[in-house]
């Protein structure tokens, strides 16, 4: 065999062969053989109150929870903190209360966790997983191809920084190699990084850690076992299982719910005004969420929140949710 010598790029194609030949196509192989104790989280960035979009995905990772007795956490993806609204977390969190939402332990924020992700940046970039990259937006867009989800890096950075050059963010290596997963409701799902994607950033240029590296992360140090969320980040599991991979992190399960849509088909968002949730009045909500899931609704109307999460840990039926 031909010594890699310095190319750390041909060094993770030497270290995932012998992983490679003992799987389909080249594919990932689940995670979690043996049975444990179910574990998920819901994951709101704190970027305004609570809308009906998030609300559908809380419903679905919270009654999934619930049927299989588990545990369901809280974390804020605060990690961008220039997106981050003042006083949005306690509105999420009181609007969480309102509807009858009961979490165990803590509440995680990424915005306190930022020297753990540099440790692991700092890790893949001593192993050679990861590179730093001086390009900006308007080069990338100059010789990159559209890709499944914007500009597809072309690489330019990836054999070292220009003469000149100063690394602003952190790349990690892709490949050729498909990277397929099950999805509890989409069923299988592949991509090929390297060709959709391009190596993918995991520290920004201004300096914040990208969601990709740090919901990775989070969910191994909270032992997250369980994803149930929405299906806007479909195409990105992908990208955190290949870091899952690098890691030696441990591979969840997933679970994508379809979005609520407003009428040009675009997904709610926490600015988007024609879906206000009222703390005052939660069930007609959680029972049009309850419906929009795919779930049969109570033969007769819960009088309480507390009555409907008691009905609903023993009716919710994922296999139900439609998958668009």
């Amino acid at each position: 065999m031909q010594d890699p010598g310095g190319n750390p790029g041909e060094k993770l194609r030497l270290k995932k062969a012998a992983h490679d030949s003992s799987t389909q196509a080249g594919a990932f192989q689940p995670a979690f053989l043996c049975p444990m104790k179910y574990r998920g989280r819901f994951a709101p960035s704190p970027t305004g109150a609570l809308h009906a979009g998030s609300l559908i995905a809380a419903v679905a990772s919270y009654a999934d929870a619930l049927a299989n007795q588990g545990e369901w956490l809280i974390r804020m993806e605060d990690v961008d903190q220039g997106r981050t609204v003042p006083g949005a977390a306690d509105a999420i969190l009181r609007s969480l209360e309102n509807y009858g939402f009961e979490w165990q332990g803590s509440i995680l924020f990424q915005s306190s966790r930022e020297h753990r992700y540099a440790e692991i940046s700092n890790e893949l970039l001593n192993r050679g997983y990861a590179y730093p990259c001086a390009c900006t937006r308007r080069e990338i867009a100059a010789t990159g191809n559209a890709g499944i989800e914007g500009i597809i890096y072309p690489g330019n950075c990836r054999a070292g920084l220009p003469s000149g050059r100063e690394g602003k963010s952190i790349r990690v290596r892709t490949d050729q190699r498909p990277i397929c997963f099950h999805d509890r409701i989409r069923k299988r799902h592949c991509q090929v990084l390297e060709r959709d994607v391009g190596d993918f950033v995991i520290r920004r240029a201004d300096g914040y850690t990208a969601y990709q590296l740090a919901v990775v992360v989070d969910d191994a140090d909270q032992g997250i076992n369980q994803v149930v969320r929405g299906a806007d980040l479909l195409l990105s599991t992908p990208r955190q299982l290949w870091l899952q991979e690098l890691l030696g992190f441990p591979r969840p399960e997933y679970a994508h719910v379809p979005l609520l849509l407003d009428s040009q088909g675009r997904k709610l968002s926490k600015q988007d005004q024609a879906h206000p949730l009222s703390d005052r009045n939660p069930l007609p909500a959680l029972l049009f969420s309850w419906r929009f899931l795919g779930q049969a609704p109570p033969e007769e109307t819960p009088s309480s929140v507390q009555e409907f999460w008691k009905w609903a840990k023993t009716h919710w039926n994922i296999g139900t949710v439609p998958s668009r």
